[in-house]
């Protein structure tokens, strides 16, 4: 059953081959057996599950059904889930239990899903390895001995390792499709504001956007049916009317032009990522696509740029987090001041104080200028690079990730940072990107990474599933055992 597609699972559920409650209990047993291996989840939810396995076996009873009716996902855990923990992997947030569900949360629970829990992932979604993690690290399930990528390598890991079905996800930076590439996944991040943003704990607010893991682009389109669309609690929130996703994933792509930008396959990339990559595009050539040579001029300037905004607009969100109001608070403060210092200091890991100290520093009076303001222009000509070859092409293609999966042992620093070098533009110019299986190297996962224009999902899943139905890279499966 871990191995169905929504569309399988939805099948035999709709022709009582298995109930939702039936559906629950193997996902259980296969969590319990396996999952001390991988450390995916952070809270299990099966109470919560079974009440909503029940209520699916009513509905599709009554052949009051949907397509996600009964189907097992889980939450990054940085959703907020009303009556559940949500810990944003932090021991600042070790028992923060939120009072409301977040906009995504509410709009699976309204389209049928059973949830198995909230997932694991780099604390305040900062890292690309699931290493910050106060809860641990998330083991690869096609080797334990690397890495499931970040932020959301609880939400990969667990639908790699037949957990569940799909996960939700967030993408600040590539945090959605370099873990999907690590476990061989497919990973879409959505436009920013396509999908709202409220009750997803913020990173940094101008590039967060809610994604999702799952095995293949059929089943990326259902769920992104249910979580997309206008928000009015979220100001970033658009207007643009949602297509049905699934309706359009049948489209011919004859004549699709893909931009390969020169960059992205330059001399520096592995030359054994870089074969599966030309072999993938050879695979869409056979399809009719037509393969166009264009340039990104500033990528080489798109993590230093990230890597000042970002943890700028982090410094300001986790502000909040104070001792005051909620999260973790020292014991016995002597003034309020040691209570500041010291709520903060023991409630957030090395990473995120590196990160906010980066991103206080940028804001400060004497580099404010020298730096926030210049990455922000820099940022803007980024965005124009993308939005003017995709005036010229249908989608952008490239490797996912420039690295494999790394050892869990491996010491990360700069190379970490430099492997979000293909994902950050498309965060940058608010694109729309995703990442789909492409093969493997040395026995481990590599992705081939799809951007769209602004609020075009429908055709890089359009673009993706096409490659999915003449590959079977998406088919392939890790054994735990």
């Amino acid at each position: 059953m871990k191995n169905y597609s929504i569309k399988a699972l939805r099948e035999a559920l709709d022709t009582k081959e298995v109930s939702s409650v039936e559906v629950l209990e193997h996902f259980k047993t296969e969590i319990e057996t396996h999952d001390q291996k991988i450390n995916s989840f952070i809270t299990k939810t099966y109470d919560h599950a079974l009440a909503q396995a029940q209520k699916a076996d009513e509905a599709i009873a009554k052949g009051e059904q949907k397509m996600l009716t009964g189907i097992p996902i889980a939450h990054k855990d940085l959703f907020c889930t009303k009556g559940i923990k949500t810990t944003a992997a932090s021991k600042m947030l070790e028992n923060f239990v939120s009072p409301y569900d977040a906009t995504v949360v509410e709009k699976l629970d309204q389209a049928g899903v059973m949830v198995l829990g909230k997932v694991n992932m780099d604390e305040f979604a900062m890292g690309g390895s699931n290493r910050t993690s106060h809860f641990g690290t998330v083991h690869n399930p096609w080797n334990r001995d690397h890495v499931a990528g970040g932020s959301s390598g609880g939400s990969a890991a667990a639908v790699s390792a037949g957990f569940a079905l799909a996960a939700t996800a967030s993408d600040t930076g590539g945090s959605t499709r370099q873990p999907a590439s690590f476990c061989n996944l497919t990973g879409i991040k959505a436009t920013y504001g396509r999908i709202s943003r409220w009750g997803m704990i913020p990173f940094a607010c101008s590039f967060d956007q809610a994604g999702v893991i799952a095995k293949t682009a059929e089943d990326c389109a259902y769920m992104f049916e249910a979580m997309a669309g206008h928000d009015a609690k979220d100001s970033t929130s658009h207007h643009v009317a949602v297509p049905k996703y699934s309706d359009l994933l049948n489209q011919s792509i004859e004549g699709l032009r893909i931009g390969i930008p020169k960059e992205f396959l330059s001399k520096d990339l592995d030359p054994k990522i870089a074969a599966v990559i030309e072999n993938a595009l050879k695979q869409y050539e056979a399809m009719g696509a037509t393969l166009v040579e264009v340039t990104l001029p500033n990528t080489d300037v798109v993590v230093p740029v990230y890597y000042t905004i970002a943890p700028a607009e982090a410094s300001s969100n986790l502000a909040c987090f104070d001792g005051v109001r909620y999260g973790h608070r020292c014991e016995n403060p002597q003034d309020l001041q040691d209570l500041y210092m010291r709520s903060r200091a023991e409630g957030f890991g090395e990473e995120v104080k590196k990160r906010i100290f980066m991103g206080t520093y940028a804001l400060s009076a004497s580099a404010y200028d020298a730096y926030y303001v210049k990455a922000q222009k820099v940022r803007r000509l980024v965005a124009n690079d993308y939005n003017s070859v995709l005036s010229q092409v249908d989608v952008i293609m490239g490797p996912t990730s420039p690295d494999l999966p790394f050892r869990q042992d491996s010491k990360g620093g700069t190379n970490e940072y430099l492997s979000d070098i293909f994902t950050v533009g498309a965060n940058l110019a608010g694109l729309p990107a995703m990442s789909i299986p492409a093969g493997f190297v040395e026995g481990l996962p590599v992705g081939l990474q799809i951007i769209g224009r602004a609020f075009d999902e429908g055709k890089i899943l359009n673009v993706a599933h096409a490659y999915q139905k003449e590959t079977d890279w998406h088919t392939k499966l890790p054994t735990l055992d």
